[in-house]
């Protein structure tokens, strides 16, 4: 089979049997090319971890690697495959063994050639668990994954080495090919490879990797010409890249990503004229944004899920009858109504709405059920007398929404409450990878691919300890159920197979579905074509200076 762009889109649903997937031409809707100039601001929150694509897991850090990036596809603003990126194709005969072929001619931004052993090495050296890079287990299906794993004692110690150091499922053919043989058949696998931990990397950076962090070397539309520079004011300004071989240059010369601690002053700076653009806003500003921005004003669908998680980890939140009576002592419709205005839509399932295979009635113990919650806790045995550490990140307008479930825990439940909300995302992302969480607290997830695995494995799965699974829930056929989804022949049954996993985390209920957000942000008078894709993402490449 041979798939173009027009039946790209089928791709995200995950297809089964022989795959070829290849590239069509230039965009009729693309932008102006290189040619343009001048300068514009974009807010971010501080990233987490030095900029490595195989090491950042979160929003800030992904969205400046986005401009400094492309990878072997890409996604459009509705989340759908595209073959605008590296690769020429991906094609299987048995969804286990894929052949990557390559376009010619891409560079990164040090003229070094974007080739097979560029993206081999760097899937390696993400892998490799002595590298302790958090996105190591989106390589965890590429046959050879556990021999690059350190083994532990019971209690998690590391207690020797990897037993090898390279994934025996890569093996580069030529420059431009490199085969790729997956542990078990996965038919959605080249949907995957968009995504942030499949970007290549340069010889520059196993030269120096910290250094590389601090001003990556990338083939993206934009190139870092200086340091990030790390803290409130900080950032980092990118300049447009003439050399790139995509099919969307930059059409600004640069891009400044401005660090805040806080979007309420951002928003503030947005209204000043001195920050351009800000993908998200406070909740004091959702009633009169539209007024105040007009056509400035952007509000776009969201492949999203907040959740309230739970520390598995903790006798208090062990048993998942108490995890299952705090989801049903929630009153998500009136906290979107009341905070959100409407931006904001009650989870009925861990999978997003945007994507293939969410159910709307998935998740029964979401709804408000304050009479079974009750009856639940007191089976489960649970201490009311003790407050609940309600855990979430500063300065990011989720003080209010946080309280309000508090409230309604406190009035449903009869249980109090602390609000544990000081400390910024940087520093709450290492607690939770470190069972430092006490409480339940506010997660957040932004899909990396458009299919239902993507909400349930990187969050739930046994494999993603130590990535982006904070609860530390495993459950072996849970994690079987996926494997069975991924091998599924056809879209059907792979989304049949999924939702059966999904079942599970209803019972168990590791994390309680809150919201799907519509997301809402707003751009100053200086730029134009601006675009907030269904990643949350803004696409830098794309925005004009007006005028």
């Amino acid at each position: 089979m041979k798939f173009t762009q027009r039946s790209a889109a089928l791709i995200a649903s995950g297809l089964a049997g022989a795959m070829l997937l290849s590239a069509c031409g230039g965009d009729d809707d693309g932008g102006s090319g290189a040619s343009g100039d001048g300068s514009f601001s974009i807010y971010i929150g501080e990233p987490q971890n030095p900029l490595l694509p195989g090491n950042t897991a979160e929003s800030e850090g992904n969205q400046v690697l986005d401009s400094l990036f492309t990878g072997l596809v890409r996604y459009d603003a509705d989340a759908q495959v595209q073959f605008t990126g590296v690769a020429e194709s991906i094609e299987s005969e048995d969804s286990t063994t894929w052949t990557v072929t390559l376009n010619d001619g891409w560079t990164f931004h040090d003229g070094s050639a974007v080739d097979a052993q560029s993206f081999v090495d760097a899937w390696n050296y993400t892998a490799y668990s002595p590298n302790a890079q958090q996105n190591s287990y989106f390589f965890s299906n590429i046959a050879g994954y556990d021999d690059l794993q350190a083994p532990t004692d019971a209690e998690g110690n590391i207690t020797g080495d990897p037993v090898a150091s390279e994934l025996s499922g890569l093996r580069v053919v030529d420059d431009l090919t490199f085969e790729v043989e997956l542990s078990a058949p996965y038919a959605q696998w080249p949907t995957t490879t968009g995504y942030t931990a499949f970007f290549p990397l340069p010889p520059a950076f196993f030269d120096d990797p910290a250094a590389f962090g601090e001003q990556p070397i990338g083939n993206g539309p934009f190139q870092a010409e200086e340091p990030f520079v790390p803290g409130a004011g900080g950032g980092i300004t990118l300049t447009r890249f003439d050399d790139y071989a995509g099919d969307e240059p930059a059409n600004a010369g640069s891009v400044e990503y401005r660090v805040y601690t806080e979007v309420d002053t951002a928003y503030t700076d947005l209204q000043g004229g001195s920050v351009d653009i800000i993908d998200t806003l406070p909740p004091d500003a959702l009633a009169s944004a539209e007024a105040e921005f007009g056509d400035r004003f952007i509000e776009t669908t969201y492949g999203d899920i907040t959740s309230l998680s739970f520390p598995t980890y903790d006798e208090r939140y062990a048993d998942p009858r108490v995890r299952q009576a705090f989801s049903m002592a929630i009153d998500r419709q009136a906290i979107s109504d009341a905070i959100f205005l409407g931006t904001r839509t009650p989870a009925t399932s861990f999978i997003s709405p945007v994507v293939n295979g969410f159910r709307e009635d998935a998740c029964d113990v979401c709804e408000l059920n304050v009479e079974e919650a009750n009856r639940l806790l007191d089976e489960a045995g649970f201490d009311r007398s003790q407050p609940v550490d309600l855990w979430f990140n500063a300065g990011a307008g989720h003080d209010a929404w946080m309280q309000a479930v508090g409230n309604q825990l406190r009035d449903n439940l009869d249980i109090e409450y602390v609000l544990r909300g000081d400390l910024p995302q940087a520093q709450i992302l290492p607690l939770r990878r470190e069972q430092g969480m006490t409480g339940p607290f506010r997660d957040a997830w932004i899909m990396d691919y458009p299919t239902p695995e993507n909400f349930l494995g990187p969050l739930y799965s046994t494999a993603a300890i130590g990535g982006s699974n904070y609860t530390f829930y495993s459950n072996p056929e849970f994690d079987a159920l996926l494997e069975e989804g991924n091998a599924a022949a056809t879209d059907d049954e792979a989304i049949e197979l999924y939702q059966q996993a999904e079942d599970i985390l209803v019972r168990d209920m590791p994390s309680a579905p809150l919201f799907y957000r519509v997301n809402q942000g707003a751009h100053s008078e200086r730029v134009d074509n601006v675009i907030i894709d269904a990643f949350g993402r803004i696409d830098a490449a794309a925005v004009t200076i007006a005028g």
